[in-house]
C-alpha cells in the first residue's frame, strides 16, 4: 500500500530520532537544507514585493473625505478663511489670497461632499514669505506647489499621463484610480502639474479627489 503524505514528510518531522553521522541522519539534514532553501526564495520574493513601485490611495484632502464628510464640516474647518461663497452648481469655494490658493467644495443636495480641489490661481505656488504651509493637503501630505517627484513617492506612478491646459497654460494631468483599494475609499484622484522645463521638475498646481459614486 502507498504511504500517506503525512508519512512521506515524517523524516523531516523527527531529526532528534537520528545521528547525523548515520545514513538516515544525513537524509534528514538534506531535507532541512532543501526546507531553508524554500523558504529564503519565498521571503526573497516577498521582500521584492514590498520594496517594488510604491503604491498608495488617498482618503482626505483638506482634511474632507468624500462621500463621508458634509458640507457643514467644511465650513467648520475651513473658518480662517470665512464662511465659503455660494456658487452656482452646488459649489463652495474659499480662498486663501495669501497663499494665492482656492478651495472648492461639490457637494450633493444632501450636502455631502462629493469632490474636493484644491488649486493655485493661475498656477502660481508660491506661498507667503513668513507663513506657515497651505493645511489644504492630501491624507499623504501632498499640496500645491510640491515638486512631481514627491507626487510619484507618495502615490507610485499614475495610471495615466496626458497633456492639459488651464487658463492657457500648458499643465500635465496625473491620474489615479483607487478603485483597487475597495468601494469604501475615494475612488479618483486627478493631479494637475506644470510640465518640465530647462531640467526643472514640474510642480502641482491642483488636486482633485473624488467620491466613489462619482
Amino acid at each position: 500500500m502507498p504511504s500517506s503524505p503525512s508519512a512521506r514528510r515524517r523524516p523531516c518531522r523527527r531529526p532528534l530520532l537520528f545521528g547525523l553521522g548515520t545514513e538516515s541522519g544525513r537524509a534528514v539534514l538534506l531535507c532541512f537544507m532543501a526546507i531553508s532553501a524554500a523558504g529564503a526564495q519565498t521571503n526573497q520574493k516577498l521582500i521584492a514585493k514590498k520594496t517594488g513601485a510604491p503604491r498608495a490611495n488617498e482618503f482626505t484632502l483638506a482634511g474632507l473625505r468624500p462621500g463621508r464628510d458634509n458640507l457643514a464640516r467644511a465650513v467648520l474647518l475651513n473658518k480662517p478663511f470665512g464662511n465659503g461663497q455660494a456658487l452656482p452648481g452646488d459649489e463652495t469655494v474659499w480662498y486663501d489670497a495669501c497663499r494665492d490658493l482656492s478651495l472648492t467644495i461639490d457637494s450633493d443636495e444632501q450636502k455631502h461632499v462629493q469632490v474636493i480641489r484644491a488649486a493655485a490661481w493661475g498656477g502660481s505656488t508660491a506661498d507667503c514669505a513668513g507663513v506657515p504651509p497651505s493645511p489644504w493637503k492630501t491624507g499623504w501630505g501632498l499640496r500645491i506647489g510640491d515638486g512631481t517627484a514627491k507626487l510619484a513617492q507618495l502615490y507610485g506612478q499614475p495610471d495615466s499621463k496626458s497633456p492639459s491646459t488651464r487658463n492657457g497654460q500648458p499643465l500635465e494631468l496625473w491620474y489615479y484610480a483607487f478603485d483597487w483599494a475597495g468601494p469604501d475609499v475615494p475612488q479618483v484622484m486627478e493631479v494637475l502639474c506644470t510640465r518640465e522645463k530647462d531640467g526643472r521638475p514640474g510642480r502641482v498646481v491642483e488636486i482633485t479627489l473624488a467620491a466613489p459614486s462619482l
